[in-house]
């Protein structure tokens, strides 16, 4: 059993004994055997002496226990770490940023405490997954929606501090965005509810999110400054039907006019569901069908002519591709739009659609599905299950081995900058990041690739670092996407979310007047969590005592 650095081993047996105390023998783990289930699944450094690994772990089931936890972690400096259900795979999993820190496992605090049908929300705590919710909401006779990620075995309450995001409308798949109402733990174990929440009996918690004063919950998101015990969210509510549609141009320098408009149809409101971006021409299918292409149910097949076309163009472009393109009546890109609504008004809105988007030369239109909802449970999977609420796991699929990925990897490292939301953007960021990752022998980039995250003004490329069984190639790699950090800083671009490894890289993007944001995260560090017990070193964010061994 290793120990928290800076803790004695008696000090630490006292702490778990207490542990013990407030949870029960049964929900204190320090047997290698289960502490080795808190690693890092993706970690490029396993076995390595700088892997992240958690000392012991604890599973409260209440928010009284993890007051209970914080008190003592406070009482003998243990430093604890604060996992819903640890599934975020590619963002650093469930090890801690810290080695040696005991893990607080929330996935025991699984109720889902209220849905109010007429508001159309829910109050759910951390260890409640989206199938857990999906399956309660279907079992009751909900008429909700949930918005939800590939997978969909994560926590909501975890995804959404994490500001991750989902396939449905707008104003729902941003998750962090969605919720109204947090209470949060604080690192000296005292119970804070935010927005409406601080009115005893509050009536509208999961109705009005600022309440009155300073907004704080945005301090809570991406933090090691509070653990979140509860977590309110506004859930969609079950439209009548989904229109699939896709608006196709024939050029190379379309995608410019072709992003223009969809912001402005988007924003508008024409459009009201997930966006997405293929290229048949180039044998790229848009980040909703992927799975089904590695399934072999998707058409983005390439012929053997396009491929040698394909193998002398740069960034997907030469003259004599787009002239084949031209000849052979195949798009060079590809729209997915989608809306929700009543079927006279969604066909009304695709109708429009097409009207703005005729001011592209050449563009075509098709219907892709026009379904009544909701959908037969038995046909979902001849879907993107997430954009009707639906979880499922079939995004493994794509890491799978198959005719497409005959050597699979041992797991990712997810590449994640925001970019513009314009089709300059997108050019530049692939002319800028292929050069580099080429330079650096990173497996990134290498034809062109498009945004995967639609937010409604920005663009998050979501890319996989393959982690690999060799060591050196993983550092190889290692520090190659620290190199592609740093590049994306030189540009204005920043990541939105990373693993633990990145983390103090990702921060130091974030330089604006001597790292003033930094600085500031530092100062609310020192006054909420003198100690330094909470999540130490999470998003570069060291208590006082660690910051110059900060690792």
């Amino acid at each position: 059993m290793r120990t928290p650095p800076g803790v004695s081993p008696s000090d630490f047996a006292a702490a778990l004994a207490a542990f013990t105390q407030i949870v029960g023998a049964e929900w204190v783990f320090t047997s290698d055997e289960d502490v080795a289930l808190y690693r890092d699944a993706y970690s490029p450094l396993a076995g390595q002496p700088e892997e992240r690994l958690a000392s012991a772990a604890v599973a409260p089931e209440t928010t009284q226990q993890v007051q209970a936890i914080v008190r003592v972690a406070n009482q003998y400096r243990i430093p604890i770490y604060p996992i819903s259900t640890g599934k975020n795979l590619g963002y650093g999993g469930s090890a801690p940023a810290y080695s040696g820190s005991v893990v607080v496992d929330l996935k025991r605090m699984n109720r889902i405490l209220e849905v109010d049908e007429a508001n159309m929300s829910v109050l759910v705590e951390p260890g409640v997954s989206y199938f857990d919710l999906y399956n309660h909401l279907r079992k009751t006779g909900s008429k909700l929606w949930i918005d939800c990620p590939d997978p969909g075995w994560g926590s909501v309450v975890g995804n959404a501090v994490d500001r991750g995001g989902g396939y449905t409308m707008a104003n729902y798949r941003n998750h962090f965005d969605s919720h109204c109402g947090m209470e949060i733990v604080l690192p000296n174990g005292e119970l804070l509810r935010t927005g409406m929440g601080a009115i005893p009996g509050a009536r509208t918690w999961q109705q009005y999110k600022s309440g009155c004063g300073p907004w704080v919950d945005g301090i809570f998101s991406q933090s090691n400054l509070g653990i979140v015990t509860k977590m309110g969210f506004w859930l969609m509510p079950e439209p009548e039907a989904y229109l699939r549609c896709t608006v196709s141009v024939p050029r190379y320098k379309d995608l410019i006019p072709l992003v223009d408009i969809l912001n402005h149809v988007e924003n508008a409101r024409i459009v009201n569901g997930f966006p997405d971006l293929a290229s048949p021409l180039l044998g790229y299918p848009p980040t909703g069908q992927v799975q089904l292409f590695i399934e072999g149910t998707s058409a983005y097949a390439t012929t053997a002519q396009q491929k040698a076309l394909l193998a002398q163009a740069d960034q997907g472009y030469s003259p004599e591709l787009e002239a084949y393109a031209l000849a052979n009546k195949i798009p060079y890109w590809e729209l997915w739009v989608t809306f929700y609504g009543p079927m006279e008004v969604v066909e009304a809105q695709w109708k429009a659609t097409q009207r703005h988007f005729s001011q592209i030369p050449g563009a075509t239109y098709k219907i892709v599905d026009q379904l009544k909802l909701p959908v037969d449970p038995a046909k979902i999977s001849d879907y993107h299950e997430p954009e009707f609420g639906v979880p499922s796991l079939r995004a493994f699929s794509i890491g799978a081995r198959t005719p497409y990925n005959p050597t699979p990897s041992k797991g990712h490292m997810w590449f994640s900058p925001i970019i513009p939301r314009t089709g300059e953007a997108i050019f530049e960021a692939n002319r800028v990041f292929s050069a580099a990752a080429k330079d650096l022998g990173m497996p990134l980039f290498q034809t062109f690739s498009m945004p995967a995250c639609f937010w409604e003004r920005s663009f998050i490329f979501i890319l996989a670092t393959p982690v690999t069984t060799d060591a050196a190639t993983n550092r190889k790699y290692l520090a190659g996407f620290k190199k592609l950090i740093e590049i994306g800083g030189q540009h204005g671009w920043g990541e939105y979310r990373t693993a633990p490894v990145f983390q103090e890289s990702v921060m130091d993007v974030y330089s604006f007047n001597n790292h003033a944001l930094h600085r500031l995260h530092e100062t609310l560090k020192d006054a909420i969590d003198p100690n330094g017990i909470l999540s130490a070193g999470r998003y570069n964010i060291w208590p006082r005592h660690l910051r110059k061994k900060a690792q």
